[in-house]
């Protein structure tokens, strides 16, 4: 059975697909960047940080994390040839109300022991001050092996509340 929302998705994508007319954008991203940020529903990367289609990779996870996009960060600037990293943490961040623990067993709780024997010691990688973890991710980055030293880095906090960024580091 189709759900509401799959056939909302059908319906905008046809309206989309109508007047659609970039299909012929290369598949390297045109401005050689790439943004991690985070998968909240309130971030619009495109709409917040000017992204135009074709511009730039977004990697969006939980919580923004660098070591969580390393593959795609890898495959962004190995393959695509990417040259500038944008990490971009915001306020109200759902990875500031937990603890790994706190994870761990809303696995065992919800969805069984199986489930969280299967998940091992993952580290859901929460964060007690947004601040700090732009500065933990942008070093994490800047000391990896796996990201090219002259690949510029920055760090940011978009604001739920105002719309507005502000550079960390």
């Amino acid at each position: 059975m189709t759900s509401e929302i799959q056939k909302n998705l059908v319906e905008k994508n046809a309206e989309y697909a109508r007047t659609f007319d970039q299909g012929d954008l290369a598949l390297p991203p045109a401005k050689h960047y790439l943004v991690v940020t985070c998968m909240d529903a309130r971030v619009d990367p495109a709409a917040a940080f000017g992204i135009s289609l074709g511009d730039a990779h977004v990697i969006r996870n939980a919580g923004a994390s660098a070591k969580d996009a390393q593959r795609s960060i890898i495959i962004s600037q190995q393959l695509l040839g990417t040259r500038e990293i944008l990490l971009v943490k915001h306020t109200g961040c759902g990875m500031l109300t937990f603890t790994n623990d706190d994870a761990h067993a809303l696995v065992k709780q919800n969805l069984g022991p199986t489930a969280a024997a299967e998940l091992g010691p993952l580290d859901f990688l929460p964060f007690a001050e947004v601040e700090a973890a732009v500065e933990e991710d942008v070093g994490f980055l800047k000391r990896s092996a796996t990201v090219p030293e002259d690949v510029k880095i920055s760090g940011w906090v978009y604001e739920v509340e105002t719309g507005r960024v502000r550079q960390v580091v």
